[in-house]
C-alpha cells in the first residue's frame, strides 16, 4: 500500500514538472491586445487608432510568429532577421502616421525607452544622476549617424 502511494505522489510530480516545463507562446492576439492596451495608457488613443493599431500589431506578430516558427524548424532564410527588423520599422512608422500631434511626440519616447532598454513597467523615476546619458534620439536611428562634435 505505501509503494502504491509513493508511485502515485512520484507520478503527480512527474506530471506537474512536465507541466511547469511548458513554455506558454502568446498569440499574436494576445500580443496585440497588450500592446494596443499599452499605447492606449500613455497615448490616450480613440477608438479608431486603437482599431488601427490593433491591425498593425496583429499582422506584425503574426508574421513574426511564423518567421520564429521557420527557426525553431531549423529551417531559417536568410533574410528572415531582416524581413522581422522590416515587420517592426514598418509597423512603428504606421502606427506612428495614425497617431496626431502629441501623441507622435510621447510614441517616439516610448520606441526610444523600448530601444534603450529603460524599464517602463516599473514606473519609478530615477534621478538624473543615476540614469544614463542616451546619445540621440529615434530620428537619429532612422536617419543614420550623427556628425561627431568638434572640440574647441
Amino acid at each position: 500500500m505505501k509503494r502504491i502511494v509513493f508511485l502515485f505522489l512520484i507520478v503527480i510530480g512527474m506530471v506537474g514538472l512536465a507541466k511547469a516545463q511548458q513554455n506558454k507562446v502568446p498569440t499574436p492576439d494576445e500580443i496585440a491586445k497588450k500592446n494596443v492596451e499599452d499605447l492606449d495608457k500613455r497615448l490616450k488613443l480613440n477608438d479608431t487608432q486603437k482599431s488601427v493599431v490593433y491591425r498593425f500589431t496583429y499582422n506584425q506578430a503574426k508574421e513574426q510568429a511564423e518567421l520564429i516558427k521557420r527557426q525553431q524548424a531549423g529551417n531559417p532564410r536568410e533574410d528572415d532577421v531582416d524581413k522581422f527588423y522590416k515587420l517592426q520599422n514598418e509597423t512603428s512608422k504606421n502606427i506612428r502616421n495614425v497617431l496626431k500631434g502629441e501623441q507622435q511626440t510621447e510614441y517616439d519616447k516610448i520606441i526610444e525607452e523600448r530601444l534603450s532598454g529603460k524599464a517602463a513597467k516599473t514606473g519609478k523615476k530615477k534621478k538624473k544622476a543615476e540614469e544614463e546619458e542616451v546619445e540621440g534620439d529615434i530620428k537619429g536611428l532612422l536617419s543614420g549617424p550623427k556628425p561627431e562634435k568638434q572640440n574647441p
